[in-house]
């Protein structure tokens, strides 16, 4: 029995890259012998056993056997006759098919250091096209590796896997998880460029890929195509360092505008509504979690009148702030804000600026904060004053208190 540790912690230590997890492979064992070996069996769908001191990941060396169509239409073998090799060849990227045994000598049959140094995402063989999963991590992976290009020929197989419908047996759960890894990336853009270039796009997030090829004012969006600037936000809500909600937010903020009469051109007017229900159409169909899926729809409804904020009178500061709830939920609220600054800064020319109308809305929720609602709802209650009178009362007292303010 020889183990390897194998994939990321290899790729990322070549890297210089800072590795955080192990995986292991096991060559010549078997289930049993991993069992009398004091390993914790955990694998379903192959043999995968946890060290009983490390915690860490054994995999029988294994392969694989196309069955079905879509990821889940495998035949695995696993067995003490599989090589090194067998089990490296069936990985999806070259980078990602190196080995490492006990001496530190790495083991790499298909060229993933020569893809290193180049900088290139390359396949390792024909077997990447029986998993439509493949196309949604090599877009992670360029979101990721920053200075990586797809190499053509691979960008040419994924394009034939779009084509045969791989891609379209992809469940929503799946595609959302490799979509939110790439999104918490350091350049998400380039994963949904990689997905545009080979068609995958368009059988995801059709919402999304009706921006490119869509006119905005130059006065406004220097980069005028639609597309284009949400590749921009979603960057700048990385550079922001902001959390997936608001990273989300940034990619369906838009959507609207995919529906825009082209004799509308370049105006998007009442996008914001169309923006809130596809948003809500997406993270329905995708399944997100409820605080990416409230912040996206929160967003795409209000980034225009959060955008004028600096341009609102106190009462209508007010109404927009409590129609996005902010009393309550002060914390969405912020992400709000952040998401429309990487909306206002993810324009060509704008990275720089600053975005004054969200320190306008935080100075008024510092005046409001100091408000004390439960003085006026108890006065407003010895007035013989009762349910949605007291939400008027203090309405009515955070108007006096914005408006003496001057903020």
């Amino acid at each position: 029995m020889k183990c390897y540790v194998v994939g990321g912690a290899v790729r990322d230590a070549l890297l210089g890259r800072p590795v955080h997890d192990r995986d292991w492979v096991v060559v010549g064992s078997s289930p049993q012998a991993m069992l009398d070996a004091g390993f914790v069996a955990v694998g379903k769908d192959f043999p995968v056993f946890l060290h009983p001191q490390t915690h860490e990941e054994y995999a029988l060396a294994r392969t694989e056997r196309k069955t079905a169509p879509g990821y889940h239409g495998f035949a695995v073998h696993a067995a003490p006759d599989v090589t090194l090799e067998q089990d490296l060849q069936r990985r999806d990227l070259t980078i990602n098919a190196m080995a490492q045994d006990a001496d530190g000598q790495v083991i790499d049959p298909y060229g993933g250091q020569a893809d290193l140094q180049q900088r290139v995402l390359r396949h390792v063989g024909e077997a990447f096209a029986e998993d439509p999963v493949r196309i949604l991590r090599l877009a992670r992976f360029a979101a990721r590796l920053t200075d990586f290009s797809v190499a053509p020929e691979t960008l040419h197989l994924m394009q034939q896997m779009v084509a045969s419908g791989e891609v379209d047996a992809l469940v929503p759960e799946r595609v959302w998880q490799e979509l939110a890894r790439g999104l918490m990336e350091a350049r998400p853009s380039r994963m949904l460029q990689v997905l545009r270039d080979c068609g995958a796009l368009a059988r995801l997030l059709p919402e999304l890929a009706a921006l490119w090829g869509v006119p905005q004012p130059p006065k406004h969006h220097p980069e005028i195509d639609c597309g284009v600037h949400t590749l921009m936000v979603v960057d700048m809500a990385a550079r922001l360092q902001a959390p997936l909600p608001v990273r989300f937010a940034a990619l369906c903020h838009d959507l609207g505008k995919g529906l825009t009469p082209p004799e509308e051109w370049p105006r998007h007017i009442a996008h914001e509504a169309r923006s809130e229900r596809l948003s809500r159409q997406v993270a329905q169909r995708l399944k997100t979690p409820t605080e990416c899926s409230e912040l996206a729809v929160m967003v795409a409804r209000e980034h225009t009148n959060i955008h004028r904020a600096t341009e609102l009178n106190a009462a209508a500061l007010l109404r927009l702030i409590e129609r996005c709830d902010a009393f309550r939920r002060r914390e969405r609220f912020e992400q709000a804000l952040l998401a429309c600054e990487a909306d206002a800064r993810g324009r060509l020319g704008f990275e720089e600026a600053a975005y004054p109308s969200r320190t306008r809305v935080l100075q008024a929720l510092a005046v409001l904060d100091s408000v004390d609602t439960t003085q006026v709802a108890a006065e407003a209650m010895a007035r013989g004053v009762k349910g949605p009178g007291i939400a008027n009362a203090l309405h009515q007292a955070r108007a006096a208190a914005l408006s003496a303010a001057n903020v």
